[in-house]
């Protein structure tokens, strides 16, 4: 067959999107599990022209691009794509997800937000033990925390940071924002250090970049008013961990954190039992919206690489 006329080789994750790409293409499925058993690895590796990476980070396999001498793009399935980058050939399109997660991460930015003002943590262990203990004492004294009328400081105003603003406006707060750079109505990120005292929830969406990590370190807690809450749904690298136990163990700051660093977080890390903080397993991304939403992105963007048009969201390199 002549090499115009032979059907341009992708991999994709799922099965479904295998079945479905359009006339130009065949597929393999490829979803990261097992790569050391035989199958594994399709046959076809050094076939591929576009790939899809499973959307769990250890399955993603990046390494692999090194073995596929035609590869022209890749699409993660994740926002952030810190780990697939120092593996992308050069000359080789990298596209992200953006979008793919953006109700995902900003519903369970408003889950831990909610749930660690209002003590949810603690009343669901008094449900386990039985115990019916309301916060409050004689009618006064009221422990739990509103939402409403709180200032929230959102650190990274992207596709996600937009869609937290969309799902806390009709709490009744005041939202600020921080960029990296600034636009009306956004703040740039030099402001930050005049903005944190003037908010009691501090929510991070950033991307893990040379320039993000450890921005949340003892001086940007330090800013922070007493009672604050912390809530990352961004990457555990951006918080220091250590500065922030230190916070969170004296009783001045509170955190929810989506991402932790390390992760998975160890069993004897001290961050599991630090007061006023609640974990949750990096899940902001793995929720019933997700495969819909990834199909769509997958289907839209193999008929832009079939077709020979632009791809979206491509990557600066």
């Amino acid at each position: 067959m002549p090499e115009t006329m032979r059907p341009r080789r992708v991999w994709v994750p799922f099965g479904r999107s295998a079945r479905e790409v359009p006339d130009g293409l065949v597929a393999d499925v490829f979803t990261g599990l097992d790569v050391d058993a035989p199958g594994g690895v399709p046959d076809s590796v050094g076939e591929v022209e576009f790939f899809v990476l499973p959307y769990a980070f250890a399955d993603a396999h990046p390494e692999l691009m090194a073995r596929m001498p035609r590869l022209t793009a890749v699409q993660t399935l994740t926002a952030g794509y810190e780990h697939v980058l120092p593996f992308v050939p050069e000359g080789v399109t990298l596209c992200n997800a953006r979008g793919l997660h953006d109700a995902s991460a900003a519903e369970l930015a408003l889950t831990l937000t909610l749930s660690a003002l209002r003590n949810i943590p603690r009343y669901v262990r008094q449900q386990d033990r039985g115990e019916w203990a309301p916060a409050y004492k004689d009618g006064v004294g009221v422990v739990d925390d509103a939402l409403a009328d709180k200032t929230v400081l959102i650190v990274g105003y992207g596709s996600i940071g937009s869609a937290i603003e969309r799902r806390l406006l009709p709490f009744e707060v005041d939202v600020l924002r921080v960029a990296r750079t600034a636009r009306e109505g956004v703040h740039a990120m030099s402001d930050i250090n005049a903005l944190l005292p003037r908010a009691d929830v501090v929510i991070i969406v950033v991307p893990a970049t040379d320039q993000t990590r450890g921005l949340v370190d003892k001086a940007f807690l330090a800013r922070m008013k007493d009672g604050a809450l912390l809530v990352n749904v961004a990457r555990g690298v951006v918080v220091r961990t250590d500065d922030l136990v230190a916070e969170c163990a004296s009783g001045r700051l509170r955190a929810a954190l989506d991402v932790t660093d390390p992760e998975p977080l160890p069993a004897d890390h001290p961050l599991w039992r630090a007061p006023n903080v609640l974990i949750s397993p990096h899940v902001g991304g793995a929720t019933s919206a997700f495969l819909p939403r990834a199909l769509r992105i997958i289907d839209q963007q193999l008929r832009r690489f079939v077709n020979g048009e632009e791809l979206a969201n491509i990557v600066p390199r």
